[in-house]
């Protein structure tokens, strides 16, 4: 059965699985059957682990944002890759590769505030994360307050354009099926499309609550986890271009970036929301919101004391919505993406992994700033 194959490439423990199927699919099954269906399909976690040096291999690919994550996140993106392997086995490689980002890991300290919510989609937290925008990508991020499952991370030219985070909401309410009870923006004219969509598809003035981005508790403490997990490479990779002069803080800089980068970015938080979905949350004694993993969390509430409040929504409604919204198009300015795509076929660029693509930025931008008659 695929659902069974999925959940156990994701991790998920038999009593999960056999929640999911049950809830999510309708699949009745009892444990037995279940353990006979994985056992059948070889589908072990203690037996055929996957050869250490392989793990090891798999490892090793830090040339991006992977040497930000630890051992548990670490371990987690082993199994989505389909390596069987245990978190022992990972926290000793990485301390064997990577000794220096241990230590450094080991410091960090996060202080956690309170929070509380009644179930999945009883409150969308949606905001902005601007660390990489003055490189020219901005991010613009959702997460559901009582699973901590991430409903969009977005990277594109633009997070102000309230018709672009319109386009997001609208596709999110699409692929669930419904709206959330309530959503909680950051006070900004990028979020007034998508809290008047709030209003109009539930059919609730008080849906949409807005406040300044610190109290935004969800998001904001999710944005640490992009940070440490992920944009922290970026941003390094970024100021190094800017010290070594290939970076000036100009429209056409920003362009070559967007063009160059902004696909990577994306494909690089896709990977960190699949594995943030389907991490497991530790138990945090002085918080009131449940632990586990945020995917099941979001799937079956009952399990956890909570209940689903998605809320229906009038088809016509969504057409009306997405008729005012704007969608990805192009990474970057239309010119300069045309610009950059004659220059590559002209001179036979390509890339392959981000220190190509870093060659690539810098080719292209010197390229076109000939072109233009600049010196740099």
């Amino acid at each position: 059965m695929e659902y069974i194959e999925e959940y156990f490439r994701r991790g998920f423990t038999t009593n999960e699985m056999f929640d999911l199927l049950a809830v999510s699919h309708g699949v009745i099954l009892s444990k037995r059957t279940l353990e006979r269906c994985l056992s059948k399909k070889r589908f072990w976690r203690r037996k055929n682990k996957t050869d250490v040096v392989e793990v090891a291999a798999f490892i090793e690919q830090l040339e991006t944002s992977g040497q930000c994550q630890g051992y548990r996140w670490m371990h987690q993106k082993c199994w989505l890759n389909g390596i069987v392997t245990d978190r022992e086995t990972v926290r000793i490689l990485l301390r064997l590769l990577d000794g220096e980002g241990v230590d450094l890991r080991s410091r960090n300290r996060l202080r956690r505030r309170v929070y509380h919510s009644c179930g999945p989609n009883y409150v969308w937290h949606i905001d902005g994360y601007d660390k990489l925008k003055p490189f020219g990508i901005a991010i613009s991020g959702c997460i559901d307050g009582f699973s901590r499952k991430m409903i969009w991370v977005e990277a594109y030219k633009t997070n102000n354009d309230p018709k672009v985070i319109a386009g997001y909401f609208t596709d999110a309410v699409v692929n669930a099926g419904g709206c959330p009870s309530r959503i909680r923006l950051a006070l900004g004219t990028e979020n007034g499309h998508v809290a008047e969509m709030q209003r109009f598809l539930s059919e609730n003035t008080d849906s949409a609550i807005f406040g300044p981005s610190t109290g935004n508790q969800r998001i904001e403490q999710w944005w640490l986890t992009l940070r440490s997990q992920c944009a922290q490479f970026w941003i390094e990779l970024f100021d190094k271009l800017q010290e070594d002069g290939f970076f000036s803080d100009n429209f056409l800089d920003k362009s070559v970036i967007q063009f160059c980068f902004l696909q990577t970015i994306q494909e690089d938080i896709n990977g960190i929301v699949s594995t943030w979905n389907d991490h497991r949350i530790r138990q945090v004694h002085n918080s009131r919101s449940p632990h586990g993993r945020p995917s099941i969390l979001h799937a079956v509430p009952q399990l956890y004391g909570g209940r689903d409040y998605l809320q229906n929504v009038d088809l016509e409604k969504v057409e009306v919505c997405l008729e005012e919204c704007v969608f990805k198009d192009f990474p970057c300015d239309e010119d300069v993406f045309y610009i950059c795509v004659d220059l590559m076929s002209e001179h036979n660029l390509t890339l392959t992994n981000v220190f190509e693509t870093v060659n690539l930025d810098i080719t292209l931008r010197q390229l076109i700033n000939n072109d233009l008659g600049i010196n740099h």
